[in-house]
C-alpha cells in the first residue's frame, strides 16, 4: 500500500465522509500498480466503517475493490478459497452485524462472479438475510416503517443471486440447506405481505433442490483448478492431453457438453464421445427429476412441521407431479 493511498484513506476514516474526488484519488492510487493488496482492501473496509453515509461513486468502487481483491489477487483467478472467504466474513462481521448494503452488495457480488464459493461464504449471506426477515432490521431494511416478519423486494432478489449462483453448491443447484431456509421464511411469513416475487423464488427455489441434479465435478476446486492453469503454462504439454484434462474437469451440463466435445474433437470421433457424455447428462438429469423416497420423507416433514398444508404447499406439491 502507497503512502498517498494510506493518507488518502486515513483522512477519509477520519472524518467519516468520502467525496466523489475523494474515490477517483483512491482509485488512482489503489489501482495504479494494477492490483488490489490484502493493506489496501482492509484500509478501505476501515473507511466503510467509518462513514455516516455512502454515495453512489464510493459504493461501487468499494463492491469493485474488494472482490477484485478476493477473486483475483492471487491465482487461480476468479476463485474464492476457505482463507479468503473467512477473511471477508471476519472484516464485514467485525462487531457481530452486517452493517451496510455496501457490504451486504459486495459478498452477493463475489458469489456471483466466483467459479468456486465456499459453503460458509453463501451460508453466511443466506443468514444475514434471514435475520433481517426475521428481525426487520439490517442493511435491506432501511427508509419507511417496515413489517418485522416479511420478505421485501430487495431480499427476494438477493436471495435468488445467492442461491442460484453458479459458484456455490452445484452450478445453479440448491442445496438441502437453502431449501430448508426457504420453508423457515415461508411459514415465518405466510400472513404478511410479502413481495410479489416471493411465492415464485419459494416455489422455484424447492422444486429445484427435489428435481434439479449437478454432476459430482461440476465444480472445479481452488488447488485444481491451479494445477491446470500451470499445465497449460506449460509450452511442451501435449495439446491432446490437456484437452483430455479440460473435459474432464469442466463442469457439465446437458445443453453444452456434447456439442463441445464435439467441435474439440472432430464429428467422427467427437461423436462416440458426446453420446456416452450426453447419455451419462441425460441420465442424471432423469434421475434427478425423480424425487426418491428420502426426499419425499423429507417433503412430507417439512409440510407437516407447522401443522397445516398452506397454499404454497399446495402449488408447491402441484409442480412437483406437473414436471415430475
Amino acid at each position: 500500500m502507497n503512502t498517498q493511498f494510506k493518507n488518502l484513506a486515513d483522512q477519509a476514516a477520519a472524518l467519516g465522509s468520502v467525496s466523489a474526488a475523494d474515490v477517483l484519488s483512491l482509485r488512482r492510487e489503489g489501482w495504479g500498480d494494477g492490483i488490489i493488496t490484502r493493506e489496501e482492501a482492509e484500509a478501505l473496509f476501515a473507511v466503510n466503517n467509518a462513514l455516516s453515509e455512502r454515495n453512489e461513486e464510493w459504493s461501487d468502487f468499494f463492491v469493485e475493490a474488494i472482490s477484485e481483491y478476493v477473486l483475483n489477487g492471487t491465482e487461480p483467478r476468479r476463485q474464492c478459497d476457505v482463507k479468503e472467504a473467512s477473511w471477508l466474513i471476519a472484516q464485514v462481521d467485525h462487531d457481530g452485524v452486517l452493517e451496510s448494503m455496501v457490504e451486504l452488495e459486495t459478498l452477493v457480488h463475489i458469489i456471483d462472479r466466483a467459479e468456486n464459493t465456499p459453503e460458509q461464504l453463501k451460508h453466511y449471506v443466506l443468514q444475514q438475510i434471514e435475520r433481517e426477515v426475521l428481525t426487520g432490521t439490517g442493511p435491506t431494511r432501511c427508509g419507511g416503517e417496515l413489517s418485522a416478519t416479511h420478505v421485501s423486494a430487495a431480499e427476494c432478489r438477493i436471495l435468488r443471486r445467492v442461491i442460484f449462483a453458479g459458484g456455490g453448491d452445484g452450478p445453479a443447484a440448491v442445496s438441502r440447506f437453502e431449501a430448508e431456509m426457504l420453508f423457515r421464511l415461508k411459514d415465518k411469513t405466510l400472513a404478511e405481505e410479502n413481495a410479489p416475487d416471493w411465492d415464485e423464488l419459494f416455489l422455484d427455489g424447492v422444486s429445484n433442490y427435489l428435481q434439479g441434479f449437478a454432476l459430482g465435478n461440476a465444480q472445479l476446486s481452488h488447488g485444481r483448478k491451479l494445477e491446470l492453469e500451470q499445465f497449460i503454462g506449460d509450452n511442451e504439454a501435449n495439446v491432446a492431453r490437456f484437452m483430455g484434462a479440460v473435459v474432464r474437469e469442466a463442469p457439465r451440463t446437458a445443453g453444452n457438453f456434447a456439442n463441445a466435445m464435439g467441435v474439440v474433437f472432430g464429428k467422427r470421433r467427437g461423436g462416440a464421445i458426446s453420446e456416452r457424455a450426453a447419455a451419462e447428462v441425460v441420465a442424471r438429469a432423469e434421475a434427478g427429476a425423480e424425487v426418491t423416497d428420502a426426499e419425499q420423507e423429507w417433503l412430507n416433514q417439512m409440510i407437516e412441521a407447522d401443522g397445516e398444508v398452506d397454499d404454497l404447499e399446495r402449488r408447491l406439491i402441484a409442480r412437483i407431479i406437473e414436471e415430475g
